[in-house]
């Protein structure tokens, strides 16, 4: 059964190593018959959650008039679910932070998503599991998402090393097994 799988790489540069991460895990899915999309948050005008509360009151919806609510569809039609982030002071990104605090709207509709993250880190393995935890802090919200796989690398640094690593095939892998 073909899937859709939904990748959210949060990396500000384009060749970044947890979105060259995505283009392999991607590239896998695609391989093994399955429909998916990568979204580059850089790339999309998307605010801050203002904390209005407008979703609250009224489920659905967001009163932020930007390009989240493309996203937020997207999430609800996706099966899997890629979260990629570079590491940041031992956590995720600003702006998959930011894409998790406007999640909120459909916070009652998400249901049924396999779940991996990506995760790329100059630092060791102590930044990627606590990198890997603050995703989970969202996941673990709802019930029925299930982690799949954490597609990591550590030691780089600068744009593209990732291409150097075994983390490369992992994330290709990852992708026909989804």
């Amino acid at each position: 059964m073909s899937k859709k799988t939904l990748l959210i790489s949060s990396s500000p540069r384009c060749e970044g190593n947890s979105d060259i991460l995505c283009d392999e895990f991607l590239r896998g899915a695609q391989e093994a018959g399955h429909t998916g999309e990568k979204i580059r948050l850089a790339d999309k005008e998307i605010h801050y959650c203002t904390g209005c509360c407008a979703c609250i009151q009224r489920p659905g919806f967001c009163a932020q008039q930007d390009e989240m609510a493309e996203l937020r569809e997207k999430l609800l039609a996706c099966d899997v679910l890629v979260l990629a982030t570079p590491v940041y002071f031992h956590a995720l990104n600003g702006p998959m932070k930011n894409f998790i605090d406007r999640v909120c709207p459909i916070y009652t509709e998400l249901k049924n998503k396999e779940v991996y993250f990506v995760i790329a880190a100059a630092g060791g393995a102590a930044v990627v599991e606590s990198t890997a935890q603050s995703l989970r802090l969202f996941t673990d919200c709802f019930d029925s998402f299930r982690e799949k796989g954490v597609i990591s690398v550590t030691g780089v640094w600068g744009e593209g090393e990732v291409k150097r690593t075994s983390a490369i095939q992992h994330a290709y892998q990852a992708g026909r097994a989804a």
